[in-house]
């Protein structure tokens, strides 16, 4: 060890990190990379792209044209007073920023391993990276979503928001801890086993017909009481739920289910960030 005139001392030898030990005054003090990785993320989104942005505005739309017509139109579900296809789209852009953070975080160790084998800073930049840059993307489908809504309401529909709806924020903030915490947790998972790559990409298509998003909460407790556990367990088909409750006034809001979201949601995301940091130790070794 050296000491500096004052007589503090530069470095220290310290044992390796508890496993508790979460890095989060690290994440402070790396604020400024932080906010590089997000900007890289943002110009490498529409880097060589034709229509840009707007690929991220077309997929929402077409899926809920898709829903529509298939499970609307076909199925029969019916969504009251609100036109089905805002019905679909306010689901659909929920959805779309909880899968995008999952999916995009699930494979950090695996993307960055040449990165994260030449310099040292914590790791958990990346993925936090993700989630927030994520976010510019939300907000592109967030407004093309109001613009629609606007259109309706144009047209003569009876459609307006619930008071709650200021507390939105807190139901964005939860679909990003629920992804980030469930993508570290599999991003750690990948290094020893490959194959689960191949096993998010197709549970993400299932969990979605669980998470209540092309159909009403209570459609299914309704049609299929034996079954609705499995919706009712699903933390998303109440943040699904009370996205649709708050910008449609549409649906109901359960205060037990939503506690139960937010719980479940911190306990993953410390859960991911302990076997993240656990797994960034000796992922080098295996990726």
């Amino acid at each position: 060890m050296d000491q500096n005139p004052k007589g503090d001392w530069l470095f220290e030898i310290t044992p390796k990190n508890q496993f508790f030990r979460l890095h989060l005054k690290e994440v402070w003090q790396y604020r400024d990379l932080l906010m590089l990785f997000v900007k890289r993320d943002i110009i490498t989104l529409y880097k060589q792209t034709i229509l840009g942005p707007l690929w991220y505005l077309i997929q929402p739309i077409f899926t809920s044209v898709i829903f529509t017509i298939i499970f609307n139109n076909v199925a029969g579900i019916k969504t009251g007073t609100i036109p089905p296809f805002l019905f679909n789209l306010a689901s659909i852009t929920a959805w779309n920023y909880f899968s995008v953070c999952l999916t995009s975080t699930s494979d950090t160790f695996k993307a960055n391993a040449g990165l994260f084998g030449k310099v040292y800073f914590p790791r958990i930049i990346m993925p936090l990276s993700i989630v927030i840059s994520n976010l510019l993307k939300f907000g592109l489908q967030m407004l093309i979503l109001i613009s629609f809504y606007i259109y309706y309401v144009a047209s003569g529909f009876n459609i307006s928001p619930n008071g709650t709806v200021f507390f939105f924020p807190i139901v964005v903030i939860l679909m990003g801890l629920l992804g980030l915490g469930l993508g570290m947790i599999i991003s750690s998972l990948v290094t020893k086993y490959r194959d689960l790559t191949f096993l998010v990409t197709f549970g993400i298509q299932l969990l979605m017909y669980v998470s209540a998003v092309n159909y009403p909460l209570e459609l299914i407790k309704a049609k299929m009481p034996a079954f609705s556990w499995v919706v009712e367990w699903n933390p998303m088909a109440y943040i699904i739920e009370t996205t649709r409750f708050m910008i449609l006034d549409f649906g109901s809001f359960s205060l037990v289910g939503f506690t139960y979201t937010v719980i479940f949601a911190i306990v993953i995301f410390f859960s991911g960030l302990l076997v993240f940091n656990k797994a960034e130790r000796s992922f080098i070794d295996t990726v």
